[in-house]
């Protein structure tokens, strides 16, 4: 089985995480800037067995797309044309960024910890990648 690779696309950075072959675990992988995102992905992909990536969908409270998707379709369509054989899903991402800090607080992070905005998306990454995996889509054909 291959892995899945989450994203949490931001203006700046971008939180990825990423799950085991067995898709059961998933870690929090890297933090990388948005504009060199693209290169990243394409040494990551030519070293590991990734069929599926799922992207962080940005919506509002109700369902609606939210104005981050602005920059957000734009760099899903250079990763559907650099990887046009990769299976490119998004996923609701509400509250992801607040659940992360909440995370970080529970798991005992320190204050300063907790300042560095890298780590935040990087955790963001990994509850999207969680929920994709408890949700009935990680096992659905195609995965």
């Amino acid at each position: 089985m291959s892995r899945i690779l989450a994203i949490d696309y931001g203006r700046r950075r971008c939180g990825i995480a990423v799950t085991d072959p067995n898709r059961i675990v998933a870690t929090a992988l890297a933090t990388v800037e948005s504009g060199r995102l693209i290169e990243w992905l394409k040494k990551y992909l030519a070293s590991e067995d990734v069929g599926l990536i799922v992207v962080g969908e940005p919506v509002t409270m109700q369902g609606e797309p939210s104005e981050s998707m602005r920059y957000i379709v734009p760099a899903l369509g250079r990763m559907r044309r650099e990887f046009p054989d990769m299976e490119i899903r998004m996923w609701d991402e509400r509250f992801t960024s607040t659940l992360a800090h909440r995370a970080m607080i529970d798991a005992g992070y320190g204050r300063m910890a907790r300042r560095d905005k890298g780590a935040i998306d990087r955790m963001a990454a990994v509850i999207i990648l969680n929920s994709f995996l408890e949700s009935s889509s990680a096992t659905a054909p195609g995965c």
